[in-house]
């Protein structure tokens, strides 16, 4: 057996297999090699009389092997080992667990977490920190949160790593009060910890509570309290200024922009792409280019950011010279650079391109259309007045269309005043979103656009019924 140094020690005592296992712990050939090593020389089996160092031995060998094959993403594997490993009586320990925990998490099976638990019980290694958190992770990740809360508290003294762990898991269970009050009874925060508190405000659509959250930290970083935002913590405060309704959006967008480059953050791949997706949201393409210019490195998601942002404001041949651009730099088009290239093709009507395009994603690239793919195609072919390929298109999907296919479709319908579709389809739409308030006003508007007015009347008398108020319009100007 050859690894990548050279031929395997000629030794294949259990501690320099162990040693070679944690130095390839990240190569799958290599530890496939060892693992096969182990078994052949009989170093996993149970042995009748074991010493205390060669029982050990064993567990630490188990505890490597599972964790190298979490790192591999073989979520499966570490309990076909774990499962080894008490067949063959090798006792586990609190460093066992932790991995398994994580593989739990990542196999998406909330009952994996009892079983577990109860191993750990019995082990005697209830009361690990390491362990303990994890399981906070795991039952937050899930949405247990009574569990991950009665584990947090049974930490005798949480570090920082279980409060970070505990208001993430607030956060993504849309409990941001608890999130909030746990934060500010922490004795010590990392930039960890105010990040995990603007994530969650902008995960549960509280975009301006996580820009209000921000500016306390910048605010005690100028204190001197030493805790700066890191590139995260940006990312993430950006994405709540892209989403944030009001003139507000762009006005927080730039200072925090500005405070960055004050600050000499280094413009990264994520960083960029943020500011590309917030100025292309707000119509500033120039201000999206110029970042996407001066950026050193660039990811996928940034060539996306950029499609996306000139497609959104009437550059659509700008979009689709930048698909292609992106295709000789030997970048792979992923699910959302389909989203942003279709969209570029509805809006600057390029049918015959976008058709081909839409059939190239699986053929070329190996990208199965999801729905948003249907959407984009749908909303190409009713921009164009094609509403029998449209809805033909509709019947072949392989799933039932959801609201933003069919929004697209009743959207065409008001372009073109096809009425007989769009009542037909709005009526597909209201039940499935009652409570859509645009849905109502486009279904009146297409019915009031061929002078249907009855009908058109009784749209707006049923949006009465359901308690459901228009939102005014508002515009926004500019003055820098």
């Amino acid at each position: 057996m050859q690894h990548t140094n050279g031929l395997m020690p000629r030794s294949s005592s259990p501690e320099c297999l162990l040693q070679l296992l944690q130095r390839f712990l990240k190569h799958p050939n290599q530890v496939n090699q060892i693992h096969s090593r182990l078994i052949s020389n009989g170093h996993l089996l149970h042995s009748p009389n074991p010493s205390s160092a060669s029982k050990w031995m064993t567990t630490l060998l188990y505890n490597t092997l599972i964790r190298a094959h979490l790192g591999f993403s073989q979520a499966h594997k570490p309990f076909l080992l774990f499962t080894h490993m008490l067949a063959h009586q090798a006792p586990p320990n609190s460093h066992t667990f932790p991995p398994l925990i994580k593989a739990a998490s990542a196999s998406s099976s909330p009952n994996l977490g009892a079983p577990l638990h109860t191993q750990v019980v019995k082990r005697g290694v209830l009361h690990d920190p390491f362990i303990q958190t994890s399981f906070v992770s795991f039952y937050a990740r899930f949405g247990i949160l009574c569990d991950a809360r009665k584990v947090f508290e049974e930490i005798a003294e949480p570090c920082v790593v279980a409060y970070n762990v505990m208001i993430d898991g607030f956060g993504k269970n849309g409990d941001m009060g608890s999130a909030v009050s746990l934060f500010q009874s922490m004795p010590k925060k990392d930039v960890v910890s105010w990040t995990s508190v603007i994530n969650g405000f902008g995960r549960n659509g509280s975009f301006s509570e996580g820009i209000q959250f921000f500016k306390m930290m910048v605010r005690e970083d100028l204190m001197g309290c030493f805790v700066k935002p890191n590139e995260a913590t940006y990312v993430t405060v950006l994405s709540s200024c892209a989403n944030l309704d009001g003139w507000g959006s762009l006005y927080w967008g730039k200072q925090i922009h500005g405070y960055a480059i004050r600050k000499e953050i280094e413009l990264t791949a994520f960083l960029g792409t943020a500011l590309i997706d917030l100025y292309g949201k707000m119509g500033y393409v120039r201000s999206a280019a110029n970042v996407f210019k001066k950026m050193v490195v660039t990811e996928v998601c940034t060539w996306n950011a950029m499609i996306s942002a000139l497609s959104l404001n009437g550059k659509e041949r700008e979009a689709l010279d930048l698909f292609e651009k992106m295709k000789r730099e030997r970048l792979q088009p992923n699910a959302v650079t389909f989203v942003a290239v279709l969209t570029a093709c509805a809006r600057g009507k390029l049918v015959n391109f976008g058709l081909e395009l839409f059939r190239s994603m699986s053929n070329d690239f190996g990208v199965e259309p999801i729905m948003e793919h249907y959407g984009c195609v749908v909303d190409l072919l009713g921009r164009a007045g094609l509403f029998l390929e449209a809805t033909e298109l509709i019947k072949s999907m392989p799933f039932e269309p959801d609201a933003s296919v069919l929004g697209a479709l009743l959207g065409s319908c008001k372009i073109h005043g096809t009425a007989e579709l769009g009542n037909k389809v709005g009526q597909k739409l209201l039940e499935l979103q009652p409570q859509h308030c645009g849905r109502y006003v486009v279904l009146s508007s297409i019915n009031a656009g061929t002078e249907r007015w009855d009908r058109a009347a009784a749209v707006r008398q049923a949006m009465v019924h359901a308690g459901i108020r228009k939102i005014p319009a508002y515009s926004v100007i500019d003055v820098n």
